[in-house]
């Protein structure tokens, strides 16, 4: 009895999600694959070349390296690698793997010209986005921006319980959270919040198909007034660049609270910046802002009740992992005869089956 040969698997790795991640999520699909490795390094993304190049987005890497390694292989797993239509062309790819919510490396368009099936990582990453959202929420609520802040521009230690009045803060409790977006993050993020008191709101323009437990829809603006802390979980769309503006943080109760973790474009951060001057918000926690040129600090940095992290919300070890084990589990429904989970071009294949 003859058996399918393995399926020939180059997986690419970046200086956030190295190759031997990708290769130990394989390593359970045994005889059925054999995997190449090929690290990226460090440098700069390569500028683009052609049409395809300047498609892709928050790239690594040259498609140049990739190109001269994928021939001769059935699928390519990537997490930040460029795959351009050039990439495509140098082997007969069956299948692209992208471990990330959005493929934006991906020339999605010229893989389904060529009939070749993408998959991507939804939710990968969500756990890690929602541990994120609950500390920010927590250390916002106390008041430990200022507090941390206090003590390193030279404050005093306190000796007693009675010094430290000037830092009471809350607890969440009976505190009301606006989550603007439900998807993957939004969703985790609410069964955390529940599970520590927070009052729930919520606001989707297309609302999920199952609503949390615990989460009261309504619309954006009832979610702006009566809420102490708006947390935005909204995909960044052409459409809602700058959602939250000037008229949203009017809207909000005085002393309220602003946390994004989604995308810096969401944001109007000027408005942002006038409303925690005023004293409007109390304070504000972000993990992601507008990129300023090298060498201009950004002026919310300087702001005593402001958080700002370096885009970290997905950056952990289980994020890695579990996008790689997505890949993986395409790979494995490939070596199978089946169809992968989460495709971003289903079309491929269904053209595949309507051919006579």
């Amino acid at each position: 009895m003859t058996h399918p040969a393995p399926l020939r698997v180059l997986v690419v790795g970046d200086s956030y999600m190295p190759a031997s991640v990708f290769t130990a999520a394989l390593a359970g699909l045994g005889d059925a694959v054999t995997v190449t490795e090929l690290q990226l390094g460090t440098a700069d993304p390569a500028p683009p070349r052609t049409e395809s190049d300047r498609s892709l987005r928050e790239y690594a890497g040259d498609p140049a390296a990739l190109v001269a390694a994928v021939t001769g292989h059935d699928a390519l797993l990537v997490h930040g690698a460029p795959v351009s239509a050039e990439v495509l062309d140098a082997a007969p790819l069956r299948l692209v793997c992208c471990a990330r919510g959005g493929p934006v490396n991906v020339d999605v368009a010229a893989a389904s010209l060529r009939g070749i099936p993408v998959t991507n990582a939804p939710g990968r990453n969500a756990q890690a986005v929602a541990e994120l959202t609950i500390a920010f929420a927590l250390l916002l609520i106390r008041g430990v921006p200022a507090a941390a802040r206090y003590l390193t521009a030279g404050g005093q230690l306190a000796e007693s319980t009675y010094e430290g009045s000037q830092f009471l803060g809350g607890e969440a409790p009976g505190l009301t959270l606006g989550l603007v977006g439900l998807g993957n993050v939004g969703r985790e993020v609410a069964a955390r919040a529940r599970g520590l008191g927070f009052v729930l709101l919520g606001y989707d323009p297309v609302p999920p198909p199952v609503i949390p437990p615990g989460v009261t829809m309504v619309g954006l603006d009832e979610l702006l007034s009566r809420s102490r802390l708006i947390s935005l979980h909204a995909r960044a769309t052409p459409a809602n660049r700058h959602l939250v503006g000037p008229d949203a943080f009017a809207q909000m109760p005085r002393g309220a609270y602003f946390i994004n973790t989604a995308r810096e474009s969401l944001v109007d951060e000027d408005a942002l910046a006038a409303a925690l001057a005023t004293g409007g918000l109390a304070g504000a926690a972000l993990d992601v802002v507008e990129r300023r040129p090298a060498g201009d600090r950004h002026p919310l940095l300087n702001l005593p009740n402001v958080i700002i992290t370096p885009h970290i919300g997905g950056a952990t070890t289980e994020t890695l992992r579990r996008g790689a084990e997505m890949s993986a589990a395409a790979v494995a429904a490939l070596a199978a005869g089946e169809v992968p989970d989460h495709l971003v071009n289903p079309e491929v294949l269904a053209r595949r089956e309507a051919a006579p």
